[in-house]
């Protein structure tokens, strides 16, 4: 299986943040060109946010984190029309700098905190999120520091909280790694290994409908702390 460098992980996060500086910050470079494919992206989420809140114990809708949030696409389309408070992390501050104007008004009202950070670097404050939201950004972080950043994220959540993760799946058994943006895609068995070394449980999971033929795989995952299942 190939695999990331782990020794070699300053290297893998510059050349990310490289490639990201390349990027226009629209809907189309955030999506690597797939911009027509946001609507029927944003509507699976919903479906997959509307099982989360038929939970016995659903979390809150008062404040989410958008992890990974480039210019607040699913911040505007989708986490505006059900939390009141929308933080954001993202690397790239051009991507940031956008944001307010594509969000407009109405939805910046609702942005709090701007975290100028990858992941990997992110540590959100405690019991602060009802949930937590990283959709096509996991694929920038290594195995290591991908445990590391959800065990950080268990210590953000407010009880009852979930988080969310959306993410391309490897088509075969192998780790794909993409050289020009430094990113990996990772099989769904590893996803799973992964989160079983937190103290995470994934309570549930949920494959992406209706994307064209050609792209990758794409599953939802619910993950919430073990001590509260």
């Amino acid at each position: 299986m190939e695999e990331i460098n782990e020794d070699n992980t300053e290297e893998f996060y510059k050349k990310a943040i490289l490639y990201w500086s390349e990027i226009p910050p629209t809907i189309d470079g955030m999506l690597g060109g797939f911009g027509h494919i946001s609507q029927i992206d944003i509507h699976g989420s919903r479906q997959f946010l509307r099982l989360i809140f038929q939970l016995k114990e659903p979390p809150g809708k008062s404040t989410i984190v958008d992890c990974g949030a480039g210019i607040g696409r699913i911040t505007k389309h989708l986490l505006s029309h059900i939390f009141q408070n929308i933080d954001l992390v993202e690397q790239n501050k051009m991507f940031l700098d956008q944001a307010k104007d594509y969000l407009g008004p109405g939805v910046y009202k609702k942005v709090g905190q701007l975290y100028n950070v990858g992941l990997q670097d992110f540590t959100p404050e405690n019991d602060k999120y009802d949930v937590i939201w990283c959709q096509w950004v996991l694929g920038h972080l290594t195995d290591t520091d991908l445990v590391k950043f959800l065990e950080r994220c268990r210590s953000g959540l407010k009880k009852d909280g979930i988080i969310i993760l959306k993410e391309n799946i490897a088509s075969s058994k192998e780790i794909e790694v993409d050289e020009k943006d430094s990113s990996v895609t990772r099989p769904f068995r590893l996803y799973i290994e992964l989160f079983q070394k937190t103290n995470l449980h994934c309570i549930k999971n949920i494959k992406q409908n209706n994307f064209p033929k050609g792209l990758y795989t794409v599953y939802m995952f619910a993950l919430r702390p073990k001590d509260i299942l």
